[in-house]
């Protein structure tokens, strides 16, 4: 009944699939079309119905199902390869061997030049986000640990990992979890959330699990990023294929350990095969089921919600009363009781037509906010906040005790000294007692918000009160290419000879080494100090800002006090991961 109805669906354009159908273009010219049957998005249980296959087969490949990642090359399926053992072999053959259910028809068959093994799509969203990641990675990390500690010891060491979660400073555009990941019900948004917040389990599982776990959810983790990619060349398809490899490497510490069998896992397999889909159909970051499911919500579970909220019923009221009803017929309630909610009048009352202001007006096609800014494709723009903090503008030296920075006017001095001498390619040497003074009052801002050229996301803001990567010249070494991180300790602007100077108080960060961790791929640095020991602070001007950055502690193997908060993350490590998977920005730049 379901191929036969896709078939009759079709129908109309059949005939044009073959014979051209004369149409007016955009353009307003007349051509010649011939229609073809494109990808088809689905996730993996439809995908099996749809190319008639067996459950826990791989609808595009022969690899067998106790092996779908074998070592040889894959064999894919295809049509004409289909209809000719469905011919020859016998039901059991077909199923046990091939994986194929002989009374499926595929629709695709009544069309020329459809071959539904081919046609099907990634699917992001079930076969990586939901699939590999939650399914199967985040469990087997909680079995090794069961398998390899008493019952108590693994429950301790989860308990940790649920504090160092709950610890991680907050982000723009990141999804925070109090309790850590063992919430009741994982949703896709919390799924999404937690694979971009990476800072919320890669490094937090790191010092309780073996280097190679680690290692495979970094692998992991950059074959999801580049997979996202709004536009992949050749070098990016190598990239994922060597993202592919090292998972794949170092996954196997999962089976050595006892916690798997084998690999066999439909949705984990299909990443195999997204090189060749990517080629194609192009960018999987716009074929995803997760485009139809939003669209789903929009169109039915939103307007089912909004009638049974104003019928009552997803506030309890139906069953409450059936309750009280199947209590009173049971004698349970005595005569004289009253239903408080209905007697008091001054209880609050739902009102419908009220501002939801927590509530998501714009996502993207994966139920995240959408705050699409309209501008030039420029690398990246900063800009303070709308208004200064009000009632803040202390003058310097009120500025320099509630900082507790007693260098504060030198280093104003030194900022507006190279200010004065920006476009002097040998500016004189700074000098204190001859350069430029200024103790008036300075405005503070809480906040500043960066606008960068984000293809791959469907964003391009991102607001930042903490953390940030400042461009350097050539002449620093940087570990990320002329990027340093520094913490700002406060944002300022105030007018000096007429001139208005929107800057920052920052304290540097230096790189601990010039590569990368070799287990979670990510930069690490560390508070800067002067030969003194005191923090390294300047003051600069807001362009050399060139965007938020996220630090995530080096827990190490110690467990985390139960005192520690977000609000301590960058107060008491001594040593920080720069996340690179904040966002799809930040994994380009970090």
């Amino acid at each position: 009944m379901f191929h036969s109805s896709l078939a009759k669906i079709f129908e109309p354009v059949k005939l044009n699939m073959t014979v051209p159908d004369v149409v007016c273009c955009p353009d307003s010219h007349y051509r010649r079309v011939i229609y073809g049957l494109g990808p088809y998005i689905a996730d993996y249980p439809e995908q099996v119905a749809l190319s008639g296959v067996v459950q826990n087969w791989c609808p595009k490949c022969l690899n067998n199902r106790k092996n779908l990642d074998g070592d040889g090359e894959l064999l894919l399926r295809c049509r004409h390869h289909t209809d000719l053992v469905v011919q020859e072999l016998p039901h059991a053959h077909l199923w046990h061997e091939y994986g194929i259910i002989q009374e499926v028809m595929p629709f695709t068959n009544d069309f020329p030049r459809a071959d539904i093994h081919e046609l099907l799509s990634p699917d992001i969203l079930h076969q990586i986000i939901k699939g590999t990641f939650k399914d199967h990675l985040v469990d087997w990390v909680e079995q090794y640990l069961l398998l390899t500690h008493r019952a108590s010891d693994a429950a301790e060491i989860m308990d940790d990992i649920n504090r160092r979660i709950a610890a991680v400073a907050p982000f723009a555009g990141l999804q925070r979890f109090p309790e850590g990941r063992g919430f009741k019900q994982w949703t896709g948004d919390d799924s999404k959330a937690l694979m971009k917040v990476c800072h919320v389990y890669l490094p937090t599982i790191s010092g309780h699990v073996p280097q190679d776990v680690v290692r495979a959810f970094s692998a992991f983790l950059d074959f999801c990023y580049i997979v996202r990619r709004d536009t992949l060349t050749e070098d990016d398809l190598t990239q994922l294929q060597d993202a592919l490899s090292r998972f794949h490497q170092y996954r196997k510490i999962f089976k050595t350990t006892g916690v798997v069998l084998n690999f066999s896992y439909p949705r984990q397999h299909s990443l195999s095969h997204y090189s060749l889909m990517i080629q194609l159909f192009g960018a999987p970051n716009g074929l995803c089921s997760s485009i139809t499911e939003s669209k789903h919500i929009k169109a039915v579970k939103g307007p089912w919600r909004r009638d049974f909220e104003a019928r009552g019923m997803l506030r309890g009221s139906c069953l409450s009363d059936a309750l009280r009803a199947l209590r009173e017929s049971n004698g349970e309630l005595l005569d004289n009781s009253t239903d408080e909610d209905e007697d008091n009048n001054d209880a609050p009352q739902a009102r419908p037509d009220r501002l939801r202001l927590n509530e998501p007006q714009n996502q993207t096609a994966e139920g995240d906010l959408v705050d699409i800014v309209d501008g030039p494709t420029v690398q990246a723009h900063v800009e303070l906040a709308a208004a200064p903090v009000p009632g803040r503008s202390p003058d310097v030296p009120a500025l320099m005790l509630n900082l507790d920075l007693p260098t504060l006017p030198t280093l104003i001095q030194q900022f507006l000294h190279d200010q004065l001498h920006i476009d002097n390619d040998e500016p004189p040497e700074f000098d204190p007692a001859t350069a430029p003074t200024y103790m008036g009052r300075v405005p503070v801002f809480s906040s500043a918000a960066a606008s960068f050229y984000a293809p791959s996301d469907l964003s391009g803001t991102g607001g930042m009160n903490d953390c940030v990567f400042v461009s350097m010249n050539d002449e620093v070494s940087c570990g990320l290419d002329g990027l340093a991180i520094a913490r700002v300790l406060r944002f300022l602007g105030f007018n000096y000879w007429m001139k208005y100077l929107g800057c920052a108080v920052i304290r540097w960060f230096s790189y601990i080494t010039d590569s990368r961790d070799p287990d979670t791929g990510m930069y690490l640095v560390a508070p800067s100090t002067n030969d003194d020991g005191t923090p390294d602070v300047s003051i600069i001007h807001i362009d050399c800002i060139f965007r938020a950055a996220h630090l995530i502690p080096l827990y190490g193997s110690n467990f985390l006090p139960r005192a520690i908060t977000l609000h301590d993350s960058y107060n008491v490590f001594r040593a920080f991961y720069v996340n690179k998977y904040a966002d799809h920005h930040a994994f380009e730049v970090a």
